[in-house]
């Protein structure tokens, strides 16, 4: 087994190489502290080639292959869980396009009777857990085909793996990686790009430590360093900001903060890479048709197995230190925005009211905010 990675830098770049190869439809490897280790491939990518892989290496090491879902998933699927992370036996009813389908809420209503599931008592080692973490990490479904093994049997999937070339990941690490990422960002570069409500604009670049994708700041004007800046976190969305989606209220919200701080001398809005509230385009589509199907926002994101609102605001606070600024004038409706910020060292002066008319596409989305979510709408 290839050895442990020891620095903080080597752990990132190992974790994105891991989450990249999910993403191709490969297997990767997850240790944790207490020796248990996982291996596996993500649901929805799942091939017949990659399950016979499974099998056969369950078959050689005397374990069993899993599907391991989380906890919101599983409750979707009527099966009680007892842990954020439950496993399930496989069996001959599930070839990969059935095991994708239970990861995958889109034709759950074509199929409301899957079970029964032979649940496993026991909740998984932290490795199995951190592996469907990984696949969150990738943008994919948090869903996984695994082979799991304690301390005894660890060589086993050792041997197996390394013949694969299959890459290894820390538990621990790939819990703790959002706030690292977040930690390591600098920096990369900064250009003057007037807008057509703001002309006097600055854009600013940052990047992560391990490469990977970028979040920018909008300063207006000339802020202050030494008073509470008006400050907007607006994490992208593809279908609002850029072509003025109906469904939400994304783009009305980022282009009248940009306008508001213009009228009031200056501003920063942190743009940040967490489209979909953190799973993703391609999950926020999914979750868009689930929609249609007549879910709510929080139900679709919890269908697909993911937490209502999977962001964190670490990089927004560590942005706006690298800019300078301590203190805010925070322009939201969210209290987990505000909440967020305090608690990673920025202080809130005061929240600032940022709402827009509902239209006929957007109203149940906007009640949705505010009735399950706590927006002050």
């Amino acid at each position: 087994m290839n050895e442990p990675v020891n620095s903080e830098t080597s752990s990132l770049r190992a974790i994105g190489r891991a989450a990249a190869d999910l993403r191709r439809g490969l297997a990767v490897g997850v240790r944790d502290a207490a020796g248990h280790t996982a291996v596996g491939f993500a649901a929805e990518n799942l091939s017949d080639a990659s399950l016979e892989q499974m099998q056969a290496l369950s078959a050689s090491a005397t374990l069993d292959a899993r599907l391991a879902l989380t906890a919101q998933r599983a409750r979707v699927l009527k099966i009680a869980a007892r842990a954020p992370v439950i496993t399930l036996a496989l069996d001959a009813r599930f070839d990969a396009a059935a095991l994708a389908t239970l990861a995958d809420p889109s034709a759950d209503l074509d199929n409301p009777m899957r079970g029964p599931f032979e649940v496993d008592y026991e909740a998984p080692s932290a490795a199995a857990r951190a592996l469907v973490g990984l696949c969150k990490l990738a943008r994919l479904l948090p869903a996984a085909v695994i082979v799991a093994a304690g301390p005894a049997e660890a060589d086993a999937l050792a041997s197996w793996a390394d013949a694969e070339d299959v890459l290894w990941s820390d538990a621990a690490a790939i819990e703790a990686f959002p706030a690292e990422e977040a930690a390591a960002l600098s920096i990369v570069t900064s250009a003057r790009v007037p807008l057509a409500d703001a002309e006097n604009c600055q854009i600013v670049a940052f990047r992560p430590a391990d490469g990977g994708v970028e979040h920018l700041a909008i300063i207006v004007g000339d802020p202050s360093r030494h008073e509470p800046v008006l400050t907007r976190l607006h994490s992208e969305c593809f279908t609002g900001d850029l072509l003025g989606s109906l469904k939400c209220d994304c783009g009305d919200q980022l282009r009248g903060a940009i306008a508001e701080m213009a009228a009031a001398g200056s501003g920063v809005l942190c743009y940040l890479a967490q489209e979909g509230r953190g799973i993703g385009l391609i999950n926020k589509l999914r979750a868009y048709g689930l929609q249609a199907q007549g879910f709510d926002t929080v139900d679709a994101n919890e269908r697909l197995g993911f937490e209502p609102d999977e962001r964190i605001f670490q990089p927004a606070a560590e942005m706006l230190r690298l800019l300078g600024f301590s203190s805010v004038r925070l322009m939201t409706n969210n209290p987990e925005k505000v909440a967020g910020l305090s608690e990673n060292g920025i202080e809130v002066i005061e929240r600032v009211s940022h709402k827009f008319p509902a239209n006929a596409h957007n109203e149940h989305y906007l009640a949705t905010k505010r009735q399950r979510s706590g927006h002050l709408l």
